[in-house]
């Protein structure tokens, strides 16, 4: 069985502050990134102080949102209550005293995803050929399976996964978590835990849904989908808080299966931190074994000019940028027989590119995604 994860950073739309990074820049948009997420964690305070109500205005400003709620990148999502008054002639005012007052959130304005990019996309997820892929910032199931079917029909080849499973989370954005399988390998029981609480707040950015899955010789695997909090907006405390938090709840979920007998389980997806980080260490410290760690992990499309084997899943690869993971229990460690990362869609720099990836990548924002496909080939 081979199975795999990858951060496809949406199929169809994308946020349009993404779409417009010149290749080889750093993003000019990086303010309305910062803005939008500082914003939208503003909001989520039970008391807007007067400091607060203060940034507040500074930051609608800077998303271009002090004289309506929509701008070129971004849009504020009011379903209840109010947040800020807009007088003419006078100074902008945030009216709501705090969460409780009020319902809503501010979101980036998406566009089409590049075509070569969606192309890409979908030749990555096809040549990996995974009979079971955890996907990560797809929209919705809908899209999931149209995708797969339109890019199937474009490059003239059969439509892998016929079980494909997406159980919405909290994002406001819609960028969830996803399982697909092929017909050999049947989705069975699911569990979410895109309600699970801590202090108050939901403990899923998106949720961190279970599967079990069999597979043609009978045995059943368990595998938990994830994306963390992530690190835009800068990596404040509170981001961190929530990331450990994350993986302190995944690290209870593992226990709790391996208590109840499943002794085949796998957690994967974008943990957006590094092997060394204080965040993911209770989740790292289990029994789970990390596949990059594996004496049968090779990355043979990384370019031996560079002078090591590579374990970075992220932008060009380097070793500081491992936030993509595939952990397995003991019981499936030994049976791990190859493992590695698929890197042909992904931006391979310029000098010299750093690996083999397809001709129709020439530009940086024809890439696949910024992140990198990880799999493991399993003898079960």
């Amino acid at each position: 069985m081979r199975i795999a994860a990858f951060n496809v950073e949406n199929l169809f739309d994308r946020a349009k502050v993404f779409n417009e990074v010149p290749a080889g820049q750093a993003n000019p948009h990086q303010d309305i990134l910062d803005a939008h997420a500082e914003l939208n964690g503003l909001f989520e305070e039970t008391n807007y102080t007067d400091l607060r109500k203060t940034r507040m205005i500074e930051l609608f400003e800077t998303l271009g949102l002090s004289n309506s709620n929509e701008s070129k990148y971004a849009q504020l999502r009011r379903i209840r209550g109010k947040i800020i008054k807009r007088p003419k002639n006078k100074p902008r005012e945030i009216v709501a005293d705090g969460r409780d007052d009020w319902i809503g959130w501010v979101e980036l304005k998406t566009a089409p995803v590049d075509e070569i990019a969606m192309e890409l996309t979908a030749r990555v997820l096809f040549d990996a050929n995974a009979d079971v892929i955890g996907v990560v910032e797809a929209e919705n199931r809908v899209v999931l399976t149209e995708f797969q079917r339109i890019m199937s029909a474009r490059f003239d080849v059969d439509e892998k996964y016929h079980n494909v499973m997406l159980i919405d989370g909290n994002d406001k954005r819609g960028i969830d978590v996803a399982i697909g399988t092929t017909i050999e390998y049947p989705i069975g029981r699911m569990r979410s835990h895109v309600d699970e609480m801590h202090e108050g707040r939901r403990v899923f950015s998106r949720d961190c849904p279970e599967f079990e899955i069999t597979t043609p010789q009978g045995n059943t695997i368990v595998v938990l989908v994830n994306h963390f909090k992530s690190k835009f907006g800068g990596d404040s405390p509170r981001s961190k808080a929530r990331r450990k938090r994350q993986a302190e709840a995944v690290r209870d979920y593992y226990n709790r299966l391996t208590g109840e007998g499943f002794e085949n389980v796998i957690v994967l997806g974008d943990f957006n931190d590094t092997p060394d980080s204080d965040p993911l260490k209770p989740l790292l410290d289990t029994d789970l074994r990390d596949v990059t760690d594996h004496p049968n992990f090779t990355d043979f499309e990384f370019n031996a000019n560079n002078g090591h084997r590579g374990v970075g899943t992220y932008a060009l690869g380097n070793d500081n940028n491992k936030i993509d993971y595939l952990l397995v229990s003991p019981a499936l460690w030994d049976k791990v027989d190859n493992a590695g990362l698929f890197r042909k869609g992904a931006w391979p720099g310029k000098q010299p590119p750093r690996w083999e990836v397809y001709p129709q990548l020439t530009k940086e924002h024809h890439a696949a995604s910024d992140h990198h496909l990880i799999f493991a080939d399993i003898d079960i």
